[in-house]
């Protein structure tokens, strides 16, 4: 089996067929997808979809790119729906957080403070109640581990990793997946494709991060659930071994580090 560790199937460039892609992905041996919420306007979006889905599940969360329209009510909020949906067995993570320094005015007074403290605050939220967190890592990878080590938390996953090496290893010593996707199929990618064949193979996870980070062989189309087998077996091909291996090995890599999906897919 497959388990796409990042989705946002709920976004609105699948024109309302985010169900009948759900379908498709897991006809295709993708048997859990992970949507994560970007602000507190789809909490409830993501966990609709993952409610009427077989393989689909959900994390709650305010990405960082949200962060300039958010309040801290809006964590108030967070923290409230998550107690909730701890009930839901469906809930498996804190996320999208983290922190993005690309973006521009994003790394700048007031905008970057505002971003540290929502990132956070939602840490505080993960390790109050014993969840992994989703981590957006754009050229933050520093700070991003600077946080990591004062706040205390069961793991997760650095989405879309792209740093160093020495990086990496610190993100792996601190309990966490590294998240590998449609960038690794590119062969001019040469910093990540190292990544993905010199890390641990029980430190890597897939992910797609639909609609986004299409695959090269759907370079500027939008992104699908459904390419994930694809995208595991450029890492199969990369590491000199079976996509059944990569699958199998993955899989148990999301399910160690997310233990509700993990108990969900036993």
């Amino acid at each position: 089996m497959w388990i796409d560790t990042h989705c946002h199937l709920d976004a609105a460039e699948f024109g309302g067929r985010s169900d009948d892609i759900a379908r498709s992905a897991e006809s295709k041996g993708v048997t859990a997808i992970v949507i994560p919420a970007i602000a507190r306007d789809n909490f409830s979006d993501v966990a609709q979809l993952a409610s009427g889905n077989a393989n689909c599940t959900y994390a709650l969360g305010i990405h960082p790119i949200f962060v300039p329209q958010a309040d801290e009510s809006d964590l108030a909020f967070l923290r409230e729906t998550v107690a909730i949906a701890m009930s839901d067995p469906r809930f498996v993570a804190i996320g999208e957080i983290g922190l993005d320094f690309f973006v521009p005015g994003l790394n700048q007074s007031p905008l970057r403070e505002k971003q540290e403290f929502f990132y956070s605050e939602q840490l505080k939220i993960a390790r109050d109640f014993g969840l992994p967190v989703l981590l957006h890592v754009r050229r933050s990878q520093d700070v991003i581990l600077k946080y990591l080590r004062r706040i205390d938390l069961p793991g997760g996953i650095a989405h879309a990793f792209n740093g160093s090496h020495q990086q990496a290893s610190t993100f792996i010593d601190l309990g966490f997946r590294l998240g590998f996707g449609g960038a690794m199929t590119f062969p001019r990618a040469l910093q990540i494709r190292r990544l993905a064949v010199d890390v641990p193979l029980e430190s890597i996870v897939l992910e797609t991060d639909a609609p986004d980070i299409p695959p090269a062989w759907m370079h500027k189309e939008r992104n699908s659930p459904e390419q994930l087998p694809g995208i595991g077996e450029v890492l199969a091909r990369l590491r000199s071994m079976t996509a059944e291996e990569v699958a199998g090995i993955t899989s148990a890599n999301a399910g160690d580090v997310m233990p509700r999906l993990k108990s969900l897919l036993s």
